[in-house]
């Protein structure tokens, strides 16, 4: 018998303008949000992951100290404990990134992974940062991830969580593999001219190598006042083989809902022994470097 897992990916426009009260946007984009979920749990999502610091704009586009005024508390804080809520409510499981705040001071780029029963099952923190022009100064405004690369047991599968940048590092993608994943979610916020040509390239790498499915989320439009690009959308699912399952529009907001069978996972494995044939002994080098 197959297993058959129905996956929803929601990539969103921010409904205000960047220069509005943060508190205005969040919780406008947080109403927003539950609507999407709620129309991929009707289309018969059993996993719905979110965009990259959904509830609010791309704010690491500027360095402004309001911007710390959007950090939670996780799982403790309002915005988890509505999607624990909503994710028992619907029966459905939850990835939700946001803006966490662990001690005065010290934030990440956080994602949770809430179980289709309420449970929440634990958190993955952003690991890569960029810092760098145009308009990516996340070192302002989070910390490293510190959490390592862990892989979560939920109603649908072991599902592994990566964000954005992080994608640019095979490191990661692998140990999520060894750590048993068998869809691995990333939520991003990346623009046109810059990250484009490589959103269809890394990840399908990604999935080919390591054998598991890919689930790249991306949101849409421009935002003012920064304009530091347009966020192409084009959120997709990708199999072990590296084929697309499901693509999403480039420039409208959607529910991205496709069927997948977790069975190819283990017949791409016994054509590719990529697992078996590794030479671990022989890595250490990367580490020293």
């Amino acid at each position: 018998m197959a297993r058959n897992v129905r996956i929803g990916l929601i990539q969103a426009t921010c409904t205000h303008s960047g220069d509005a009260d943060p508190k205005v946007i969040k919780q406008a984009m947080i109403e927003k949000h539950i609507g999407y979920i709620e129309e991929a749990a009707k289309r018969g999502a059993q996993i719905v992951c979110l965009q990259e610091l959904f509830f609010g704009p791309y704010f690491a586009a500027e360095q402004e100290m309001k911007w710390y005024d959007m950090v939670e508390k996780i799982p403790d804080g309002p915005t988890t404990q509505l999607m624990i809520e909503t994710a028992k409510r619907l029966g459905i499981v939850l990835i939700v990134p946001i803006y966490e705040v662990e001690n005065t001071g010290v934030y990440y780029n956080t994602a949770s992974i809430i179980d289709a029963d309420g449970t929440w099952l634990g958190k993955y923190r952003k690991s890569h940062l960029p810092h760098c022009q145009p308009g990516f100064w996340e070192k302002f405004y989070f910390r490293p991830g510190n959490l390592g690369y862990p892989v979560f047991e939920t109603a649908v599968g072991k599902v592994g969580l990566y964000i954005c940048y992080d994608r640019h590092y095979p490191e990661g993608a692998r140990c999520l593999g060894l750590n048993g994943a068998e869809i691995v979610f990333n939520p991003s916020a990346t623009v046109a001219g810059l990250s484009e040509y490589l959103w269809k390239l890394e990840q399908p790498a990604h999935a080919v190598a390591n054998q598991y499915f890919l689930c790249a989320v991306n949101r849409v439009g421009m935002e003012k006042p920064w304009n530091i690009g347009e966020f192409y959308g084009s959120s997709y699912i990708c199999d072990p083989r590296g084929q697309m399952v499901a693509v999403a529009s480039r420039d409208k907001d959607e529910v991205l809902v496709e069927t997948v069978d977790l069975d190819l996972i283990q017949e791409v494995r016994n054509v590719w022994q990529f697992y078996r044939d590794r030479r671990p002994e022989t890595y250490e080098p990367i580490t020293e470097l």
